[in-house]
């Protein structure tokens, strides 16, 4: 009995067979490239360099294991306080933001006329210089000719500095996050908004759901990934925070006298370029990884037991 041989395949149909299956890993493989050279290779050298005492300019290094994570936390004041500065500007930044870009973007869902326009208005802070709105937001909150302080002495209240104090520094800090991002939010969620089947909202009006029944029952449990995305992005930026109190305490990286407003990210660039210590700096840089790793992992955690419950 004879068996047929499977026809032998030409360079031509050998050469597209190989490029139907190479071609989707050379698509991606940009992607992992530079995420390789910029992303994986500088985490690896930051931690090796954490692991050493390596002053700028010196070529000189010296193993010293977790020494340089023990003076930051035991002995190291600022780096303490800018942790609880970090997050209390982050808990007032993002929590407002994603509440308002939740109801900015559920008006802009409904039939408004021209809605471009809007679309484009909150858009606006985004393209906004971050140097200007922190100079711009300086001034609002400022002491001596502050608008803020002009409306409390209207109102016939006392002026507040705003700078001296730790929450009222937090709150005026956080109110240049809000404007900023609170559009780029909005129209994230619209844009999920505008994917949900109108269908649903249809059948809930028949049963007679009022719309804040169908934004609650409807409108946020479709969209849970979003909100996940939209909670893990705000954590990431809020917990990184640098230019925004920058600004706002001049140009500084003391973060006011008492560091009051100093977070993180102006903490591991003052003592590199105060102390010229990068090993020191860079375990700044671990240890602020891992605090938003957490911080991540902890709104993720609540953002998916909240819808769960839903």
């Amino acid at each position: 009995m004879t068996t047929n041989a499977a026809p032998r395949l030409t360079w031509r149909e050998k050469l597209s067979r190989a490029d139907t299956k190479a071609m989707p890993y050379v698509l991606v493989s940009p992607y992992f490239i530079f995420f390789a050279v910029f992303g994986v290779f500088p985490m690896a050298y930051t931690l090796y360099a954490s692991l050493h005492s390596w002053k700028l300019g010196n070529s000189n290094r010296e193993f010293v294991g977790l020494d340089n994570y023990e003076f930051l936390l035991t002995t190291y004041d600022r780096f303490n306080w800018s942790i609880v500065n970090t997050l209390g500007m982050f808990v007032l930044a993002t929590v407002p933001q994603i509440v308002c870009a939740l109801m900015v973007a559920n008006a802009l869902n409904k039939m408004v006329k021209r809605p471009m326009l809007w679309r484009m208005l909150i858009l606006a802070p985004i393209v906004t210089s971050v140097v200007a709105v922190g100079v711009i937001f300086a001034r609002i909150w400022g002491n001596e000719y502050g608008m803020v302080n002009g409306g409390l002495e209207l109102l016939g209240l006392e002026r507040i500095d705003w700078q001296v104090g730790r929450f009222s520094s937090w709150f005026a800090i956080s109110s240049m996050v809000d404007w900023r991002w609170m559009g780029y939010n909005a129209l994230i969620f619209l844009a999920a908004m505008q994917t949900i089947p109108r269908s649903l909202y249809e059948a809930a009006t028949v049963d007679g759901a009022s719309p804040r029944q169908q934004f609650w029952q409807i409108t946020i449990p479709q969209l849970k990934p979003i909100l996940i995305f939209t909670v893990f992005v705000s954590s990431v930026g809020g917990m990184t925070m640098f230019v925004e109190p920058m600004m706002f305490g001049g140009g500084q990286l003391n973060g006011g006298a008492d560091g009051q407003f100093q977070t993180t990210a102006m903490v591991l660039v003052d003592i590199l370029r105060t102390h010229g210590n990068y090993g020191i700096s860079a375990a700044a840089g671990w240890l602020l990884f891992i605090v938003i790793g957490i911080v991540a992992a902890i709104n993720f955690l609540v953002v998916n037991r909240i819808q769960g419950n839903k």
